[in-house]
């Protein structure tokens, strides 16, 4: 399961590396590593999205090599066989994207986790929140990446028409049919040829918990005939909520290992 749940991590705060990955929105003009410097769940550390995110291109959160990667989790002295929990204070669910990551770089997707309903229902329970920072003993962190859970954009064109994967978007319907502007500049209106849509957001319950498996089913089948199916992508407008249909998918389908186009729409849409 991808999910843990606020009660047991709250039991298991020595026994699990913690990770804050809280991103937000540009237009939000938060900041998630001050946040997290003001409160954050104990033995938590924090993990910086734009930071560590490909450097040499125009293009938001894309991966980084596979040697910077291994740097950068070995600063933050993780370990291979660690098992992780990843929360947010954002909404998007920006977790999901460290989720990916991780797992595309070879970690044990059975290690790997989400915080049902991030920092927000951790706060709403009451449950202790500090504003220490923890020293960090570096690891030697060694990734084993899997390429074939990202996809670019000459795979998406070269599938527009054979269709061996499906292409599903989380971005809102209105973006989506190109009936907003972008929140980008630079990018037209629209979306890619034969792809569905489902907007992350109907994933989730008020509290930004995931619905519940049955829930889940239903939205999938909107787009999915076989929800047993193991080829399908998912998209956004810069790779982060993709990563939140991901998690949602692989709640009803434990066989799916997340597959991104990392480019998005910040790629495909550039005018």
């Amino acid at each position: 399961m991808s999910l843990v749940e606020t009660n047991w991590l709250e039991k298991n705060l020595n026994n699990v590396k913690i990770i804050d990955c809280s991103w937000h929105m540009p237009l939000t003009r938060r900041n998630g590593l001050e946040e997290y410097k003001k409160q954050h769940i104990p033995n938590s550390i924090f993990f910086d999205l734009d930071e560590n995110s490909k450097k040499d291109t125009k293009l938001p959160h894309m991966l980084v090599q596979e040697e910077d990667w291994n740097n950068i989790v070995s600063k933050m002295g993780i370990n291979n066989t660690d098992k992780v929990v990843i929360y947010d204070n954002s909404d998007v669910i920006s977790s999901c994207r460290l989720w990916f990551n991780l797992i595309y770089f070879g970690h044990n997707a059975k290690l790997v986790h989400v915080l049902n309903g991030g920092f927000q229902k951790w706060l709403s329970e009451n449950k202790r929140v500090t504003d220490q920072v923890q020293g960090i003993d570096n690891s030697n962190y060694k990734s084993l990446e899997k390429k074939e859970l990202v996809k670019d954009k000459i795979m998406i064109d070269k599938n527009l028409d054979v269709q061996d994967f499906k292409i599903i978007d989380a971005r809102s319907k209105d973006r989506f049919h190109g009936k907003i502007p972008e929140p980008r500049e630079g990018l037209r209106s629209g979306s890619i040829r034969n792809s569905f849509c489902i907007p992350f957001n109907t994933c989730l319950n008020e509290d930004r918990t995931f619905k519940k498996k049955s829930e889940l089913e239903k939205i999938f089948k909107e787009c999915l005939k076989d929800l047993n199916e193991k080829n399908i992508v998912f998209s956004c407008g810069s790779g982060v909520t993709a990563c939140v249909l991901a998690l949602a998918y692989s709640l009803i389908n434990d066989k799916y290992l997340p597959c991104i186009y990392d480019g998005s729409w910040a790629e495909y849409g550039m005018i």
